[in-house]
């Protein structure tokens, strides 16, 4: 499971500072976590941090209360600042190599002496997805099935760059979720002690 940490868009440096406090305590509290990436805007102020972790962590997902007073402000009067944890769609992938079904039929058109007497066309179906290819390029079944599958894999590729697309916009998309109030967890003071 991928896990993210955001102090949001256009987030104060106090929020940043949260998140890098956040980033250090999971750390320590699951030190199995891989470091996927990470957003530094400077030293110690993180705007965003994906992990990798093969336990169930989604108890994590909502916002993360900090109650401390501005390091970054004087007399600043806000002391509650958050931070967004959201559990990211992995990258997706088809198995391109499974369930895919070839079918014979008789080719049409010109071609000589095989036309409508042998099955030298070649359908390739890759069943998961639905998608289908045809190739009645060659006289030969055999290397008709190779060019159906080359075709097929480029298929294959585009639909599943197109909903990677889509997973990393809605990855993307959720630094501009954060929600304020409600957080699953509260730290406070400098020393980021956990209260809730």
């Amino acid at each position: 499971m991928l896990i993210q940490i955001s102090a949001g868009q256009g987030s104060p440096k106090e929020c940043e500072l949260a998140c890098y406090l956040f980033y250090k305590e999971l750390l320590t509290e699951f030190p199995n976590l891989e470091v996927v990436s990470t957003n530094f805007s400077d030293k110690q102020c993180l705007k965003s941090a994906v992990f990798y972790s093969e336990q169930d962590l989604s108890f994590l997902e909502g916002s993360v209360q900090w109650r401390c007073r501005s390091l970054f402000r004087e007399n600043h009067k806000r002391k509650n600042w958050f931070i967004d944890v959201s559990i990211l769609q992995d990258k997706f992938r088809f198995d391109k190599d499974d369930d895919i079904r070839y079918e014979a039929f008789r080719s049409s058109g010109k071609g000589g002496q095989n036309v409508n007497k042998v099955s030298t066309a070649i359908r390739a179906i890759h069943i998961p997805t639905g998608i289908s290819v045809v190739s009645m390029d060659q006289r030969s079944q055999i290397q008709n099935k190779k060019i159906a599958y080359l075709r097929l894999m480029k298929k294959i590729d585009e639909k599943n760059s197109s909903i990677n697309k889509v997973i990393q916009y809605e990855n993307w998309n959720k630094h501009n979720q954060l929600t304020r109030g409600n957080p699953v967890r509260a730290y406070k003071g400098l020393n980021f002690k956990r209260v809730k």
